[in-house]
């Protein structure tokens, strides 16, 4: 298969996305992404980020394909989960203190830090509304987040999202707790659920 077949395969695999990083991983010398951006068959769409043009751009899936580390959370995992009808203003995303947020910050990203334990506690794959893979943190540790941080949230997103969580058939109320007692907003929580139940 020569390297230009290997790219076009990978690019069919990423639907239709593909990142220069990812495209060196699989020993494809970028000079490949150069000859098929001069023919249209791809356009970039940001800094190492190529799509074939009838792609949807997809921005959190793009986010999280340049920054691995970055886990999707607060209103933007609320907004994945369904647990609100309102879409995010900016994208929010969680990674591990030490982690230079600039470039988050500078392309308009909301961008909190956690100790590297926490990190990965709750992290889950997630579909984004054009259906590509991204990692999110689960619903759990959602509303632990939103708990954690609500003096900056938005008081009715946030009442919101806990009165959906608890009405909700799939919620998992151990698994809410354990995190609550890792993130030490247990006793907030206990009086949300008791308020709001």
């Amino acid at each position: 298969m020569s390297y230009r077949e290997k790219l076009e395969q990978l690019i069919k695999e990423r639907s239709g996305i593909v990142v220069t990083s990812e495209a060196e991983k699989h020993g494809i010398p970028r000079h490949y992404l150069t000859v098929l951006l001069r023919e249209g068959a791809l356009e970039k769409v940001s800094h190492g980020v190529y799509i074939t043009p009838d792609t949807f751009e997809d921005e959190m899936y793009i986010i999280q394909m340049r920054n691995p580390k970055v886990i999707f959370s607060h209103e933007t995992a609320v907004f994945l989960h369904d647990l609100t009808d309102r879409d995010p203003l900016e994208w929010s995303v969680t990674v591990p203190t030490g982690y230079n947020t600039a470039k988050l910050k500078s392309a308009g990203i909301k961008a909190y830090s956690v100790k590297k334990t926490l990190h990965l506690m709750g992290a889950a794959e997630v579909q984004t509304m054009f259906g590509r893979k991204v990692i999110a943190y689960d619903r759990e540790r959602t509303i632990c987040d939103l708990i954690r941080n609500k003096n900056n949230m938005d008081i009715a997103v946030l009442n919101d999202s806990i009165k959906k969580y608890l009405n909700s058939k799939d919620k998992n109320i151990p698994l809410l707790m354990k995190y609550a007692g890792e993130l030490r907003v247990q006793k907030i929580l206990r009086t949300y659920m008791e308020v709001l139940l």
